[in-house]
């Protein structure tokens, strides 16, 4: 199960690697604006505020990496940042779209039930 628990982490790490790419690299080309359902003049304007969100999830991605790397003694490492995505998937999922409490706040509830389950 801890491998279970570890892989779970390690996905939830690379989704969070995809939005740092979307947010960052994509945000005003054609494939992010139709994931983000925006027009090229939004994205435009929004562009500096979605990088800034991107980087952000680069370092939510790098906090688990750090935790996955730690072994054993990264648990309070991936405890953190997994409780770091929940809140903030839930926020989004609250304030921006629902879509985003599925896609980023309930992959890091489930990795962090299986974290939580096999350090007991």
């Amino acid at each position: 199960m801890k491998i279970l628990a570890d892989v779970l982490v390690g996905l939830v790490a690379v989704l969070h690697l995809y939005f740092l790419v979307l947010e960052m690299f994509f945000w005003t080309k054609p494939y992010g604006r139709r994931v983000f359902g925006l027009t090229a003049e939004k994205a435009e304007l929004t562009k500096t505020l979605a990088a800034n969100q991107g980087l952000y999830n680069g370092f939510l991605a790098a906090g688990l990496a750090w935790g996955l790397y730690a072994g054993a003694d990264g648990y309070p490492v991936k405890v953190f940042f997994l409780g770091c995505i929940i809140v903030a998937g839930i926020f989004g999922g609250a304030t921006v779209k629902k879509k985003i409490l599925w896609v980023q706040a309930v992959p890091a509830a489930v990795a962090l039930a299986l974290v939580c389950w096999t350090q007991a």
